[in-house]
């Protein structure tokens, strides 16, 4: 991978980061899943249940992707270098806090299979991930996917928590998982791409991965929820496909909501704390954090 277009300034600005936000708890959440949520826990609609559900079916094998790769990319770190011992405490924060999102999605998993559904996406990630490692065993091109994936899903954690309409009616104990993993989401959303900056990650493979995971994620996305749907006995149904117009192009939907942030990322000086919605979606992160401290035991990471 060429590293000699990644400047100066960007490290200096990820290691500054580092330095400024070297706090990351890592949280249990009291949630008891073992019993269950019903069929459609997004109040009755088939659409928004399954579309959600897709995402759960992704995340284990997902966030253990992304785990091994900033864990791999940070033997590079040099203690001796400044930010890098920061950066190094944030990436254990990380760690720490996706490995409870794995745990929380695997328990999330199991009721789905339990109510029949095929979790055929983490049979493709799994099999990408396998091609990858087989063609390349430099880390930063993993911490580039690692980077893709992370925008993507900080842009769907922050319309979690901005839009009360993408989880209008849903369940209250799935409610509170989905925006648990949104403002964690939020929280770290930087790491990976601060662990590629300072370790002079290349801006035009940032741009190439991210354009492939682009694709990769939607197609995915949109191939699990047919599949959910077709199991239950919706895909067909209008009211079906009406939903799912709404979700995405209605009002507050999350393509019509996310389309901007999704193109900045191509930017070459584009950072996740320059966007413009950065400051507020961390003060939304923030509050639900604080309002909902009794369903959160910290047990890990750096906290205050």
């Amino acid at each position: 991978m060429p590293l000699h277009d990644a400047n100066g300034l960007f490290q200096a600005n990820a290691q500054a980061h580092a330095q400024a936000h070297a706090t990351l708890p890592v949280r249990k959440l009291a949630v008891d899943l073992a019993n269950g949520f019903p069929r459609r826990w997004h109040g009755g609609d088939a659409f928004r249940t399954q579309f959600f559900n897709a995402l759960s079916m992704s995340f284990p094998v997902g966030e253990q992707f992304f785990i091994d790769s900033v864990r791999a990319a940070q033997e590079r770190l040099d203690p001796q270098r400044p930010g890098h011992t920061a950066l190094r405490t944030l990436v254990r924060g990380f760690i720490g806090q996706e490995a409870t999102h794995r745990h929380i999605h695997g328990l999330y998993n199991a009721e789905l299979e339990r109510q029949g559904l095929d979790n055929r996406w983490q049979h493709r990630a799994r099999a990408r991930i396998a091609r990858l490692h087989q063609r390349t065993a430099n880390p930063l091109h993993a911490l580039a996917i690692t980077c893709a994936y992370e925008h993507f899903t900080a842009l769907l954690a922050d319309g979690t928590l901005r839009h009360a309409r993408w989880l209008e009616g849903a369940d209250a104990q799935m409610q509170t998982v989905w925006r648990w993993h949104a403002a964690e989401e939020t929280e770290h959303r930087a790491v990976a791409f601060d662990l590629y900056r300072a370790l002079g990650g290349s801006n035009a493979w940032r741009v190439r991965w991210y354009l492939y995971v682009g694709a990769v994620f939607m197609v995915d996305a949109l191939r699990q929820t047919a599949t959910n749907l077709r199991s239950e006995g919706s895909l067909w149904r209008p009211g079906t496909w009406l939903s799912a117009l709404g979700f995405f192009w209605g009002r507050d939907g999350v393509a019509r909501r996310s389309l901007p942030a999704v193109l900045r990322y191509l930017r070459r000086d584009f950072h996740p704390d320059q966007e413009h919605t950065a400051p507020a979606a961390a003060t939304l992160a923030g509050d639900w954090l604080a309002a909902n401290a009794d369903r959160l035991r910290v047990v890990g990471g750096n906290a205050p």
